[in-house]
């Protein structure tokens, strides 16, 4: 059982109120919750449900309609409020015309760290992304390829928070199982994860906490076991009926 945070702790990510509607319409609706400092949180829907949406408001990509977002209590309108996270969109597409280590280092640049080849190496061990493939331009790359390079562009950083839209998309289950074990030992450092996902079995053996966002609105907030224990079953049980309520 993953152990209870400090409810001292300092929200890293705070939600209150928000709304967004395109055109006629309402994609989010009252969405309120906060995500712990040093918490694993996974935020879990159908396609459609505004989990993109969500992370997108978070980080100012788009405006909201209502309501109020903060990182680390700073809002998230100022860009200030930004750099202590990293972040990996749901469909990532490195610049096709740069190598590998190109994009690293690029990215690396952005971050303000150095991306030393010591540090890229073992990254690159511990995803599983051969190094040769750093001298391929990624235009070359596979999806599952192209994945591992976006994660460890973010784990490159080495922030405090990582925003992660779909971080297992294109992954195959030996990539998975290594990522996984990684944010497992960033879990160790303290750092804070706040990701997107349709596996609840990744959102079982990882998060501290789930939220289930459907049509828009937030189902529920609690720990996978408290799911379990609300709606009965398993977890994929519990969130089918969590869904399911009117």
């Amino acid at each position: 059982m993953i152990e209870a945070l400090s409810s001292t702790s300092a929200p890293a990510i705070s939600f209150s109120g928000v709304a967004k509607s395109f055109a006629r319409t309402t994609v989010l609706t009252d969405l309120s919750f906060s995500v712990k400092e040093g918490e694993f949180f996974g935020l879990v829907g159908v396609n459609g449900a505004g989990k993109t949406t969500s992370l997108k408001g978070l980080l100012d990509f788009s405006e909201v309609d209502a309501g109020e977002i903060e990182i680390f209590g700073v809002s998230h309108r100022l860009i200030t409020a930004r750099e202590s996270l990293a972040y990996l969109p749901e469909r990532f597409l490195p610049p096709y015309y740069l190598t590998g280590r190109d994009f690293l280092e690029y990215s690396a640049r952005l971050h303000g760290v150095e991306a030393d080849s010591a540090k890229l190496e073992a990254l690159c061990a511990s995803l599983d992304l051969e190094l040769a493939a750093l001298r391929r331009p990624v235009r070359q790359y596979s999806k599952g390829m192209a994945q591992k390079l976006g994660l460890i562009a973010c784990f490159l950083s080495d922030k405090a928070l990582y925003i992660l839209d779909e971080p297992m998309s294109g992954l195959d289950p030996k990539a998975r199982i290594l990522v996984k074990r990684y944010l497992t030992e960033l879990r160790t450092r303290k750092r804070t994860v706040f990701f997107s996902t349709h596996l609840l079995t990744d959102v079982e053996s990882l998060c501290d906490r789930m939220g289930i966002l459907h049509g828009g609105r937030l189902r529920f907030v609690g720990t996978p076991e408290a799911c379990r224990q609300q709606y009965g079953g398993s977890l994929e049980q519990a969130y089918l009926a969590c869904i399911s309520e009117l």
